[in-house]
């Protein structure tokens, strides 16, 4: 097999792609051939000891996967050989043959190809468990997402809009936001890149005025930093700010603003939601694919790699240079 091995803590350029033995999968697991891997931003944390989970080195990243099970340990019910499956493996995917827990394992849906298998998990289980399970949200709620164009951002988009929300995307540029509108966001905002208080202070006075006067009823956000408070400061009342991540930093909010809209500040952690309640997410997860199967939602790859480059794939995901999605192809 071959693998994308993490041996010193750093940026994209010091993976290096190697060889090392097939694994062999024990008691409970399978063996996925992989043939494609998702890219995803805690990829770009965890080769630099910045992610919550840290591998003892070296280490193949890569959160998600699409393969094809080619064995099985003992005592493997429910799948066979020759089952095409999606796994979430927090990191190790960016390999040519991973072993797995079956019970991480997700067939995926006949007519899924496995680019969109590998690219689909991920973003639309944590935005569908964020807009479903945390915010709740409703039909004609008002939804503000913050790093709109980005993975997770784009999934939300959709699945507001598959939720009967008016979707606001915010973004940092404006062939981002065009790339929203695209996906049906009902209008978009461009944000600059970095803010000092006048900056935030028109950020938020934008927000309102796309808003309406009633304000945001849930806000997605994927940013963090100095884009949190101008959000807060345009909540409707009794509305649901979410905690997605935070890759312009972890933001101080004035909690008084919380007391004065009446509203929640929601964590939302779905890598850990999965194991805490599996049937929850299993029944996501069926819902997400009734709705690919109804066209409602889709992963937008917008960049695709040979797992070789996959240096340049994190680097376009660490520079906020993406698009939707970006997939690795195993060789």
């Amino acid at each position: 097999m071959h693998a994308m091995l993490s041996r010193e803590t750093g940026g994209p350029d010091t993976l290096e792609w190697a060889d090392l033995p097939d694994p062999t999968p024990k008691k409970g697991e399978v063996r996925i051939a992989v043939k494609a891997a998702g890219v995803n931003f805690p990829d770009t944390l965890i080769i630099n000891d910045l992610y919550q989970i840290k591998p003892p080195r070296p280490f193949a990243p890569g959160g998600e996967v699409a393969g094809v099970i080619d064995a099985l340990g003992d005592g493997v019910e429910g799948l066979a050989i020759g089952d095409r499956v999606i796994a979430m493996t927090g990191f190790g995917g960016f390999v040519t043959h991973i072993c797995v827990p079956a019970a991480t394992c997700l067939k995926m849906p006949a007519d899924m190809p496995f680019e969109d298998a590998a690219c689909f998990t991920f973003t639309y289980g944590t935005s569908h468990y964020a807009l479903k399970t945390r915010a709740e949200l409703k039909p004609e709620e008002t939804l503000l997402i913050l790093g709109a164009a980005g993975g997770v951002g784009a999934a939300a988009i959709e699945l507001g809009k598959a939720a009967g929300a008016r979707v606001i995307a915010a973004v940092s540029s404006q062939d981002k936001a065009d790339f929203c509108v695209s996906l049906g966001a009902d209008a978009a905002i461009v944000y600059p890149r970095t803010l000092d208080r006048d900056a935030q202070k028109a950020l938020s006075h934008q927000i309102k005025e796309v808003a309406g006067p009633q304000g945001v009823d849930v806000a997605y956000d994927a940013v963090g930093g100095d884009y949190a408070e101008p959000v807060i400061r345009s909540m409707a009342w009794a509305g649901r700010y979410l905690v997605v991540g935070f890759p312009a930093g972890i933001p101080a909010i004035p909690l008084n603003l919380t007391l004065l809209k009446s509203c929640q500040i929601v964590g939302v952690f779905w890598g850990a939601s999965i194991y805490r309640d599996p049937m929850a997410h299993m029944q996501n997860m069926q819902e997400l694919f009734d709705m690919y199967a109804k066209g409602l939602v889709k992963p937008r790859i917008s960049a695709r790699f040979p797992m070789q480059e996959a240096a340049k794939a994190l680097t376009l995901i660490a520079e906020r240079k993406v698009l939707g999605k970006v997939v690795l192809i195993a060789p």
